[in-house]
């Protein structure tokens, strides 16, 4: 009886052992695809600023549309949390792409060589952004399944594993913008 006590408990510690691991990996995949968003929303906060530039150089009159730019990335520049930083972006995207309209109305912005390489960088920056959300939530997926599911929510939960919030578009942004309105 003792020699099946023992071995019950060896197999239950195996499994702990098993399951914590793999949550560590799983808890890793989620930091790492959200590093990757975060290095590519870099490189789009470091974009910004040509484009204003950019923008400004031929559309002196459209000040509030730059400043709205300016000020939302900074405000996403400052935000730390994970779903304030995805709303912070959504608001920036529509601004950039609102700027970006604006070269149906400037035919020497659409001319510019600088834009151009500026919005097909930001295009380039959207599509790595595109990727790496894709990538982030399936880590996500992958650790929420794990971290829910019995019996490794029993061990899951009381050593600090939560579920992770999935990258989800604002409602706001599924309906096609307006390109006459900022």
């Amino acid at each position: 009886m003792i020699l099946f006590i023992g071995l019950l408990l060896a197999l239950l510690l195996a499994w702990a052992m098993t399951t914590y691991n793999r949550l560590i990996g799983l808890r890793n995949q989620v930091r790492t695809a959200w590093s990757d968003i975060d290095v590519q929303l870099a490189r789009r906060h470091d974009l910004v600023p040509q484009l204003v530039s950019a923008v400004r150089a031929f559309a002196a009159h459209e000040t509030a549309a730059l400043q709205a730019v300016t000020a939302l990335r900074q405000r996403a520049l400052a935000t730390h949390t994970r779903p304030e930083l995805a709303q912070a972006e959504e608001e920036l995207q529509r601004a950039i792409d609102h700027l970006l309209a604006l070269e149906e109305s400037y035919p020497e912005l659409k001319a510019s060589g600088n834009f151009l390489q500026l919005q097909r960088d930001l295009v380039q920056v959207e599509e790595q952004l595109q990727y790496a959300r894709r990538f982030y939530n399936g880590a996500v997926r992958d650790h929420n399944d794990a971290v829910e599911r019995l019996p490794t929510r029993l061990l899951a939960r009381p050593m600090g594993f939560p579920a992770e919030a999935f990258f989800s578009a604002d409602p706001a942004r599924r309906i096609a913008p307006d390109v006459a309105q900022p």
